[in-house]
Protein backbone atom coordinates (compact mmCIF):
# COMPACT_ATOMS: atom_id res chain seq x y z
CA UNK A 1 0.00 0.00 0.00
CA UNK A 2 3.10 2.43 0.71
CA UNK A 3 4.65 1.49 -2.84
CA UNK A 4 0.97 2.48 -4.62
CA UNK A 5 1.05 5.90 -2.53
CA UNK A 6 4.51 6.55 -3.05
CA UNK A 7 3.54 5.84 -7.05
CA UNK A 8 1.17 8.30 -6.79
CA UNK A 9 3.03 11.20 -4.81
CA UNK A 10 5.84 10.49 -7.76
CA UNK A 11 2.95 10.53 -10.36
CA UNK A 12 1.94 14.74 -8.47
CA UNK A 13 5.62 15.69 -8.71
CA UNK A 14 5.89 14.47 -12.63
CA UNK A 15 1.96 16.06 -13.28
CA UNK A 16 3.68 19.67 -11.74
CA UNK A 17 6.71 19.23 -13.89
CA UNK A 18 4.69 19.01 -16.63
CA UNK A 19 2.79 21.70 -15.74
CA UNK A 20 5.89 24.43 -15.25
CA UNK A 21 6.78 22.59 -18.72
CA UNK A 22 3.90 23.78 -20.27
CA UNK A 23 4.02 27.50 -19.23
CA UNK A 24 7.73 27.21 -20.63
CA UNK A 25 6.47 26.25 -23.96
CA UNK A 26 3.92 28.68 -24.14
CA UNK A 27 6.64 31.40 -23.09
CA UNK A 28 8.92 30.26 -25.39
CA UNK A 29 6.17 31.13 -28.62
CA UNK A 30 5.68 33.86 -26.76
CA UNK A 31 9.68 35.09 -27.03
CA UNK A 32 9.31 33.81 -30.80
CA UNK A 33 6.65 36.29 -31.50
CA UNK A 34 8.27 38.84 -29.64
CA UNK A 35 11.61 38.72 -31.46
CA UNK A 36 9.54 39.24 -35.05
CA UNK A 37 8.16 42.40 -33.86
CA UNK A 38 11.43 43.55 -33.00
CA UNK A 39 12.91 42.43 -36.44
CA UNK A 40 9.74 44.25 -37.71
CA UNK A 41 10.32 47.64 -36.27
CA UNK A 42 11.07 50.44 -38.58
CA UNK A 43 12.37 53.62 -37.09
CA UNK A 44 10.78 52.71 -33.76
CA UNK A 45 12.58 52.50 -30.47
CA UNK A 46 13.38 48.97 -29.44
CA UNK A 47 14.24 49.72 -25.74
CA UNK A 48 11.02 48.71 -24.17
CA UNK A 49 10.64 44.95 -26.45
CA UNK A 50 14.34 44.81 -25.49
CA UNK A 51 13.69 44.41 -22.38
CA UNK A 52 10.83 42.91 -22.24
CA UNK A 53 12.35 39.82 -24.32
CA UNK A 54 15.18 40.00 -21.17
CA UNK A 55 12.30 39.72 -18.43
CA UNK A 56 10.95 36.65 -20.22
CA UNK A 57 13.84 34.76 -21.06
CA UNK A 58 14.61 35.12 -17.48
CA UNK A 59 11.12 33.66 -16.79
CA UNK A 60 12.05 31.28 -18.72
CA UNK A 61 14.88 30.11 -17.43
CA UNK A 62 13.34 29.99 -14.28
CA UNK A 63 11.13 27.73 -15.31
CA UNK A 64 13.58 25.40 -16.77
CA UNK A 65 15.11 25.47 -13.72
CA UNK A 66 11.88 24.84 -11.54
CA UNK A 67 10.42 21.85 -14.35
CA UNK A 68 13.48 19.84 -13.08
CA UNK A 69 13.33 20.11 -9.47
CA UNK A 70 10.37 19.03 -9.64
CA UNK A 71 11.68 16.11 -11.92
CA UNK A 72 14.35 15.26 -9.78
CA UNK A 73 11.85 15.11 -6.48
CA UNK A 74 9.71 12.89 -8.34
CA UNK A 75 12.98 10.33 -9.38
CA UNK A 76 13.78 10.70 -5.39
CA UNK A 77 10.75 9.30 -4.24
CA UNK A 78 11.83 5.59 -4.81
CA UNK A 79 15.00 6.38 -3.94
CA UNK A 80 15.33 7.08 -0.16
CA UNK A 81 17.69 4.55 1.59
CA UNK A 82 15.42 3.92 4.50
CA UNK A 83 12.42 5.11 6.09
CA UNK A 84 13.50 7.66 8.37
CA UNK A 85 14.81 9.58 5.87
CA UNK A 86 11.44 9.11 3.69
CA UNK A 87 10.22 10.31 6.25
CA UNK A 88 12.27 13.61 6.30
CA UNK A 89 11.62 13.58 2.75
CA UNK A 90 7.82 13.51 3.07
CA UNK A 91 7.69 16.39 5.45
CA UNK A 92 9.41 18.61 3.33
CA UNK A 93 7.38 18.00 0.68
CA UNK A 94 4.41 19.16 3.24
CA UNK A 95 5.35 22.94 3.15
CA UNK A 96 4.90 22.92 -0.80
CA UNK A 97 2.15 25.23 -2.60
CA UNK A 98 0.60 22.72 -5.12
CA UNK A 99 -2.45 20.94 -3.26
CA UNK A 100 -2.23 17.33 -5.03
CA UNK A 101 1.78 17.09 -3.79
CA UNK A 102 1.22 17.83 -0.48
CA UNK A 103 -1.87 15.45 -0.15
CA UNK A 104 -0.23 12.85 -1.75
CA UNK A 105 2.91 13.27 0.39
CA UNK A 106 0.36 13.81 3.75
CA UNK A 107 -1.16 10.28 2.82
CA UNK A 108 2.41 8.15 1.92
CA UNK A 109 3.70 9.73 5.29
CA UNK A 110 0.79 8.67 7.05
CA UNK A 111 0.57 5.16 5.60
CA UNK A 112 4.73 5.10 6.12
CA UNK A 113 3.53 5.19 10.23
CA UNK A 114 0.17 3.56 10.00
CA UNK A 115 -0.29 0.11 12.22
CA UNK A 116 -1.33 -2.72 10.75
CA UNK A 117 -4.65 -2.26 12.08
CA UNK A 118 -5.09 0.91 10.13
CA UNK A 119 -3.30 -0.81 7.31
CA UNK A 120 -6.02 -3.31 6.74
CA UNK A 121 -8.48 -0.55 7.47
CA UNK A 122 -7.29 1.46 4.21
CA UNK A 123 -7.42 -2.21 2.65
CA UNK A 124 -10.82 -2.16 3.05
CA UNK A 125 -12.13 0.87 2.47
CA UNK A 126 -9.88 0.68 -0.80
CA UNK A 127 -11.57 -2.12 -2.07
CA UNK A 128 -15.22 -0.83 -1.27
CA UNK A 129 -14.05 2.40 -3.19
CA UNK A 130 -12.60 0.46 -5.99
CA UNK A 131 -14.46 1.35 -9.62
CA UNK A 132 -16.06 -1.95 -10.74
CA UNK A 133 -17.24 -0.56 -13.89
CA UNK A 134 -15.25 -0.75 -17.40
CA UNK A 135 -15.24 3.49 -17.37
CA UNK A 136 -14.67 3.76 -13.94
CA UNK A 137 -11.54 1.71 -14.03
CA UNK A 138 -10.31 3.54 -16.80
CA UNK A 139 -10.58 6.84 -15.19
CA UNK A 140 -9.27 5.35 -12.13
CA UNK A 141 -5.98 4.42 -14.58
CA UNK A 142 -5.88 8.26 -15.74
CA UNK A 143 -5.74 9.06 -11.83
CA UNK A 144 -3.14 6.43 -10.68
CA UNK A 145 -0.98 5.27 -13.93
CA UNK A 146 2.24 7.14 -14.81
CA UNK A 147 1.94 6.60 -18.66
CA UNK A 148 -1.71 8.10 -18.77
CA UNK A 149 -0.59 11.61 -16.62
CA UNK A 150 2.71 11.78 -18.80
CA UNK A 151 2.65 15.27 -21.16
CA UNK A 152 2.55 12.80 -24.42
CA UNK A 153 -0.83 12.18 -25.11
CA UNK A 154 0.27 9.03 -27.00
CA UNK A 155 -0.74 6.58 -23.94
CA UNK A 156 -3.95 8.12 -23.04
CA UNK A 157 -4.91 8.15 -27.32
CA UNK A 158 -3.37 4.16 -26.98
CA UNK A 159 -5.70 2.91 -24.41
CA UNK A 160 -9.39 5.06 -25.38
CA UNK A 161 -9.08 2.97 -28.62
CA UNK A 162 -8.18 0.09 -26.67
CA UNK A 163 -11.42 0.59 -24.66
CA UNK A 164 -13.54 1.52 -26.97
CA UNK A 165 -12.77 -1.23 -29.20
CA UNK A 166 -13.54 -3.85 -26.48
CA UNK A 167 -16.33 -6.65 -27.76
CA UNK A 168 -19.70 -4.75 -27.51
CA UNK A 169 -18.74 -1.47 -25.85
CA UNK A 170 -19.27 1.12 -28.13
CA UNK A 171 -22.30 -0.37 -29.15
CA UNK A 172 -23.70 0.26 -25.62
CA UNK A 173 -24.11 3.51 -23.98
CA UNK A 174 -23.65 2.32 -20.81
CA UNK A 175 -20.33 3.17 -20.14
CA UNK A 176 -20.95 6.94 -21.44
CA UNK A 177 -22.68 8.51 -18.27
CA UNK A 178 -19.25 8.05 -16.60
CA UNK A 179 -16.98 9.18 -19.44
CA UNK A 180 -19.50 12.10 -19.90
CA UNK A 181 -19.19 13.00 -16.05
CA UNK A 182 -15.68 12.76 -16.02
CA UNK A 183 -15.68 15.63 -18.64
CA UNK A 184 -16.05 18.10 -15.78
CA UNK A 185 -13.38 16.50 -13.45
CA UNK A 186 -10.98 18.90 -11.87
CA UNK A 187 -8.01 16.96 -12.64
CA UNK A 188 -6.98 17.74 -16.46
CA UNK A 189 -6.19 14.13 -17.59
CA UNK A 190 -8.70 12.86 -16.41
CA UNK A 191 -11.01 14.77 -18.69
CA UNK A 192 -8.34 14.37 -21.43
CA UNK A 193 -9.16 10.57 -21.33
CA UNK A 194 -12.29 10.76 -21.09
CA UNK A 195 -12.67 13.28 -24.36
CA UNK A 196 -10.48 10.66 -25.78
CA UNK A 197 -12.46 7.48 -24.86
CA UNK A 198 -15.80 9.13 -25.80
CA UNK A 199 -14.51 10.21 -29.43
CA UNK A 200 -13.20 6.98 -30.34
CA UNK A 201 -16.63 5.56 -28.95
CA UNK A 202 -18.33 7.57 -31.45
CA UNK A 203 -15.87 7.08 -34.53
CA UNK A 204 -16.99 3.09 -33.89
CA UNK A 205 -20.47 3.79 -34.36
CA UNK A 206 -19.72 6.96 -37.26
CA UNK A 207 -17.58 4.23 -39.07
CA UNK A 208 -18.71 0.67 -38.16
CA UNK A 209 -22.32 0.67 -37.78
CA UNK A 210 -24.58 -0.54 -40.46
CA UNK A 211 -27.44 1.78 -39.04
CA UNK A 212 -26.75 4.55 -40.70
CA UNK A 213 -29.08 6.63 -38.40
CA UNK A 214 -26.92 5.56 -35.42
CA UNK A 215 -24.27 6.13 -37.30
CA UNK A 216 -25.31 9.75 -38.16
CA UNK A 217 -26.04 11.09 -34.66
CA UNK A 218 -22.46 9.49 -33.58
CA UNK A 219 -21.14 12.06 -36.23
CA UNK A 220 -23.00 14.69 -34.78
CA UNK A 221 -21.41 14.04 -31.18
CA UNK A 222 -18.28 14.18 -32.77
CA UNK A 223 -18.61 17.85 -34.34
CA UNK A 224 -19.23 19.10 -30.78
CA UNK A 225 -16.16 18.22 -29.55
CA UNK A 226 -13.36 21.05 -29.71
CA UNK A 227 -10.39 18.42 -28.84
CA UNK A 228 -8.07 18.16 -31.39
CA UNK A 229 -7.99 14.53 -31.85
CA UNK A 230 -11.27 14.95 -33.35
CA UNK A 231 -9.88 16.36 -36.59
CA UNK A 232 -9.03 12.78 -37.93
CA UNK A 233 -11.50 10.68 -36.99
CA UNK A 234 -13.92 14.00 -38.70
CA UNK A 235 -11.53 13.56 -41.98
CA UNK A 236 -11.86 9.86 -41.91
CA UNK A 237 -15.73 10.24 -42.04
CA UNK A 238 -15.85 12.55 -44.72
CA UNK A 239 -13.22 10.79 -46.90
CA UNK A 240 -14.91 7.18 -46.66
CA UNK A 241 -18.36 7.02 -48.20
CA UNK A 242 -20.14 3.88 -47.07
CA UNK A 243 -23.54 2.26 -47.74
CA UNK A 244 -26.26 0.68 -44.49
CA UNK A 245 -29.66 0.92 -43.92
CA UNK A 246 -31.63 4.11 -42.43
CA UNK A 247 -35.15 4.51 -41.98
CA UNK A 248 -37.66 5.90 -44.27
CA UNK A 249 -40.76 8.07 -43.89
CA UNK A 250 -42.64 5.32 -43.29
CA UNK A 251 -40.35 3.35 -41.31
CA UNK A 252 -39.63 0.63 -43.53
CA UNK A 253 -35.55 0.35 -43.49
CA UNK A 254 -33.73 1.35 -46.84
CA UNK A 255 -30.30 0.92 -48.23
CA UNK A 256 -28.35 4.28 -48.53
CA UNK A 257 -25.38 6.22 -48.03
CA UNK A 258 -23.65 8.56 -45.63
CA UNK A 259 -23.55 11.48 -47.84
CA UNK A 260 -25.59 13.38 -44.86
CA UNK A 261 -22.77 12.16 -42.44
CA UNK A 262 -20.20 13.40 -44.54
CA UNK A 263 -21.40 16.49 -45.07
CA UNK A 264 -21.99 16.88 -41.42
CA UNK A 265 -18.38 15.60 -40.74
CA UNK A 266 -17.37 18.64 -43.66
CA UNK A 267 -19.32 21.43 -41.55
CA UNK A 268 -17.37 20.18 -38.37
CA UNK A 269 -14.22 20.26 -40.31
CA UNK A 270 -14.99 23.95 -41.44
CA UNK A 271 -15.27 25.29 -38.18
CA UNK A 272 -12.05 23.54 -36.85
CA UNK A 273 -10.22 25.91 -39.44
CA UNK A 274 -6.98 24.45 -39.55
CA UNK A 275 -4.61 22.94 -42.59
CA UNK A 276 -5.78 19.45 -42.20
CA UNK A 277 -9.27 20.37 -42.58
CA UNK A 278 -8.63 22.38 -45.42
CA UNK A 279 -6.84 19.67 -47.47
CA UNK A 280 -9.59 17.23 -46.58
CA UNK A 281 -12.23 19.24 -47.87
CA UNK A 282 -10.35 20.70 -51.03
CA UNK A 283 -9.93 16.76 -51.82
CA UNK A 284 -13.54 16.29 -52.00
CA UNK A 285 -13.91 18.75 -55.04
CA UNK A 286 -12.63 15.39 -56.76
CA UNK A 287 -15.16 13.31 -54.97
CA UNK A 288 -16.76 10.99 -56.91
CA UNK A 289 -20.28 12.01 -55.63
CA UNK A 290 -20.95 15.58 -57.36
CA UNK A 291 -22.82 16.58 -54.20
CA UNK A 292 -19.89 16.23 -51.89
CA UNK A 293 -18.28 18.15 -54.90
CA UNK A 294 -20.99 21.10 -54.56
CA UNK A 295 -20.66 20.88 -50.78
CA UNK A 296 -16.77 21.31 -50.74
CA UNK A 297 -17.06 24.05 -53.38
CA UNK A 298 -19.39 25.78 -51.09
CA UNK A 299 -17.56 25.55 -47.99
CA UNK A 300 -14.16 26.69 -49.22
CA UNK A 301 -15.99 30.09 -51.04
CA UNK A 302 -17.13 29.97 -47.65
CA UNK A 303 -13.94 29.94 -46.03
CA UNK A 304 -11.22 31.35 -48.28
CA UNK A 305 -7.75 31.71 -47.82
CA UNK A 306 -5.51 29.30 -45.82
CA UNK A 307 -7.08 27.82 -42.74
CA UNK A 308 -5.29 28.76 -39.42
Amino acid sequence: MIGQALRDLQSALNHKADIVQHEFIELGDTLQALSRKILELRGADPAPLLAEQAALRERQQALAAESNLWRDRARAVLRQPSDSVLEAYLSDLLVTEDEAVRAAAERARYLLGATEEQLQQEAQIQAQARPNTPAGRLLERARTEYDLRAADPAARQRSAFEFANRPGLAQSDEALPELEAALASSDPLVQDLATLALIQIFRFRAMRLGDLDAAHAAVERLTRFKHPAVIPVLIEVLETPRTGFSQGPNGALAETGNLRSRAVAMAGLAARHTPEAQSAVRARLRDRDTLMVRAAQAVLAANPGDWR
